[in-house]
């Protein structure tokens, strides 16, 4: 597996597991492990994965994913994705992208707004080689896939989600196992993430099951459910087995579905829309940590574990995956 990076070279937990991966190219972005860290909580055990801390100038689940998507980029490429209007995947694209070189093209669609993703809207414009606005999702979509066939472009679809993105993800879960082997932390009973496209989710389903690890997966909805479902969740990890398996001629276990599932409960009703169970949320970590959220995602996915780790009728420690950096507004407003 190619480690394309300025870094000390490492090997990845899923290259220990599968050897004959190496062929897939990969661009050394992020610095990994990250960190766990239990959080003071009076009702029960609650731990978080810093997955903001995954690569600088900017962390977040993307870096994993793009990883594997941007790989071999070199000068004067050209890139193209999309994604709603303060979508930190395109700010993280656009930010490596051009680490590496490339021209990105960022097109994006309406969504609802936070103080958030105002500032990382604003840093993507300020970023990405080129932005363009469209009317709908579906016009974004169009538009993004005729400048790909126009321009040549390599395209990284919206939030990095394909199986080969969700190899990241497959890794990140083989890296809990081992932070779990290495007494760093206990088996979690449960894992809560957001679930908006599906690649994080994905990913980490699928490698919990390589791990064999007896965790369930609680995906708090953050997107439209057309996007945000176990249907899809399930069907992408297939995916990416299929690529492991095809690479490797090994057969790869699949999720169990029940050990996924799906939380509507945290969901506002819209992308983006903040939520007063999420606000609360948010300020109890930043009190009791120091640790910023956004409203998007992880302000909802952390008052879903929240409540997960109070319920006295699912016994043993919760783990919360960060997914995102709050260096994203500094990042932003510093390019900006």
């Amino acid at each position: 597996m190619t480690d394309a990076g300025g870094q000390a070279p490492f090997t990845l937990p899923l290259l220990l597991r599968f050897p004959s991966l190496a062929w897939v190219p990969r661009v050394r972005l992020g610095s990994f492990p990250t960190p766990v860290e239990r959080l003071p909580s009076r009702d029960g055990e609650l731990w978080i994965k810093r997955d903001d801390r995954s690569g600088t100038p900017l962390g977040g689940n993307k870096v994993r994913s793009l990883e594997f998507l941007l790989a071999g980029l070199g000068p004067g490429d050209e890139v193209v994705t999309t994604g709603a209007r303060g979508s930190t995947h395109a700010l993280a694209t656009a930010i490596y992208g051009r680490a590496l070189g490339a021209r990105v093209t960022v097109v994006r669609w309406p969504q609802e707004m936070n103080a958030e993703a105002y500032r990382v809207a604003a840093g993507i414009r300020a970023v990405a080689t080129e932005t363009r606005d469209a009317g709908s999702t579906l016009g974004a979509l169009a538009r993004a896939a005729l400048l790909r066939l126009q321009r040549g472009a390599r395209w990284v679809p919206p939030g990095g989600t394909s199986a080969r993105g969700a190899l990241g993800h497959v890794n990140a879960a083989l890296e809990l196992a081992e932070q779990v082997a290495a007494g760093r932390l206990p088996r979690p009973a449960r894992i809560v993430v957001p679930l908006g496209s599906g690649g994080t989710a994905a990913g980490l389903s699928l490698g919990l099951a390589i791990a064999g690890m007896e965790t369930t997966l609680c995906c708090a909805v953050v997107a439209p459910r057309i996007v945000a479902n176990k249907r899809r969740v399930l069907s992408l990890a297939a995916r990416c087995a299929r690529f492991i398996e095809r690479g490797t001629g090994v057969r790869v276990p699949r999720p169990d579905p029940a050990r996924v599932v799906v939380d509507r409960t945290q969901y506002g009703g819209a992308y983006g829309r903040a939520t007063s169970a999420g606000k609360d949320a948010a300020r109890w970590l930043l009190d009791a940590a120091g640790i910023a959220i956004d409203s998007t995602y992880s302000a909802k996915a952390f008052a879903a574990a929240m409540t997960s780790v109070s319920n006295e009728n699912v016994p043993g420690p919760t783990l919360f995956w960060l997914t995102y950096d709050s260096r994203a507004a500094a990042a932003a407003e510093e390019r900006a």
